[in-house]
């Protein structure tokens, strides 16, 4: 395997000193050791993936330096438009190093959300005119790094590395940066969160929970207590949990619609919540399970601890901000949601604030996305 330092420092021979990007599972450990050896000013993790080409381009424009943006290939969607219509070489020819997690690649198991983007990742980056190599736990980075980065250079564009699964080897942040002492003493983490919260919604209310670890334990609460599955589990899509269910509250008044999201899926599309907040919808709850990080692919910091949720709400038109971070205030604090519902004028905004982590032994939804979704739209039709 790879070590994420020598990767590093062959970028850094190219005169790659600063990245820009979203975590990945792939790129867990490069992703851990630039966190922990790089700088704030050398390094910061982006609201979402066009966010870190805009940034590169900035840096660029600023030092004449290209920058490093890593992402999961996934992410391509939110890239394809500066990519097109800054970086390219047709308009403003900026130099810049996508690393890209190959989530779904053909051949290699994984989940059913990677598979149809793994097919085509390749294919979308031949038609965005990217050159690009793939490197695996076998490739000589001497080898295959430095071609491509002299032809960004050379011709001042956009290039990529293709990463395959268990490329890198692992890295441990000695300093351990991600903890920080308040989150940590929250004495709840997400799936007891869930827990408490489930019981509570309405059993005629329409849920929408957000992709990754959230989505893989409201399946699990629901198997564990032999309660019928009919949740929406945004199994893909980061970001859009709330516009989801804002569509759903749209066509369905007269039901209660919640979205249970996380702090990185709404920072990821925050401006979703400035549409939600003006939309008038008076059935529509959003949750945000803030535990400060992106805990479902590595534990990697967002800005979630540092941003004020409450006020971003209440700017972008929400009713109603209410905020918890334990059982007994959880409780509380719904039982006032539920007391204010026939006074809201738009939707209202349930912070929980929870530590990181999850069980090791987590597992995922049995069902297929498919079958989740007719078991979802039985219940939206009562059908």
């Amino acid at each position: 395997m790879i070590s994420p330092k020598d990767f590093c420092d062959v970028l850094l021979s190219f005169g790659l000193t600063h990245y820009y990007g979203v975590p990945d599972s792939l790129l867990k450990n490069l992703c851990t050791y630039i966190d922990a050896t790089f700088s704030k000013e050398a390094h910061l993790i982006t609201a979402n993936e066009g966010n870190a080409v805009g940034l590169a381009t900035g840096h660029y424009l600023g030092s004449n330096s290209p920058a490093v943006v890593y992402m999961q290939n996934s992410g391509l969607g939110n890239v394809v438009n500066p990519l097109t219509s800054l970086a390219d070489t047709a308009v403003y020819s900026i130099p810049m190093l996508l690393v890209i997690g190959w989530r779904g690649e053909p051949g290699v198991k994984d989940e059913p959300q990677h598979v149809k983007q793994g097919q085509v990742t390749e294919q979308q980056l031949d038609v965005l005119g990217i050159p690009y190599v793939i490197i695996d736990g076998h490739s000589n980075l001497h080898q295959s790094l430095p071609g491509v980065l002299a032809q960004m250079a050379q011709e001042c564009r956009p290039v990529a590395v293709l990463v395959r699964k268990n490329t890198f080897d692992s890295y441990k942040d000695p300093t351990s940066s991600h903890s920080t002492v308040q989150r940590e003493s929250y004495p709840m983490n997400r799936e007891q969160a869930l827990q408490v919260l489930l019981p509570l919604i309405s059993a005629d209310a329409l849920i929408v929970s957000t992709t990754g670890k959230t989505s893989r334990e409201v399946f699990e609460i629901r198997k564990a207590r032999n309660e019928k599955n009919t949740d929406f589990l945004t199994v893909g899509g980061m970001g859009h949990t709330s516009s989801i269910a804002m569509g759903v509250a749209k066509v369905n008044p007269d039901r209660l619609v919640v979205a249970l999201d996380g702090d990185g899926s709404m920072l990821m599309h925050m401006g979703a919540m400035a549409i939600a907040g003006s939309s008038g919808l008076t059935n529509f709850i959003h949750i945000v399970l803030n535990n400060e990080c992106h805990d479902s692919v590595g534990g990697q910091p967002t800005v979630g601890g540092a941003i004020d949720i409450e006020r971003i709400a209440i700017g972008s038109g929400y009713s109603q901000y209410f905020v918890c971070s334990d059982e007994h205030t959880l409780r509380e604090r719904w039982l006032e949601i539920s007391s204010a519902s026939a006074n809201l004028s738009s939707p209202a905004l349930l912070e929980v604030k929870i530590r990181k982590g999850a069980r090791a032994d987590l597992g995922r939804p049995t069902s297929t996305p498919a079958e989740n979704k007719q078991a979802f739209m039985r219940h939206a039709l009562r059908d």
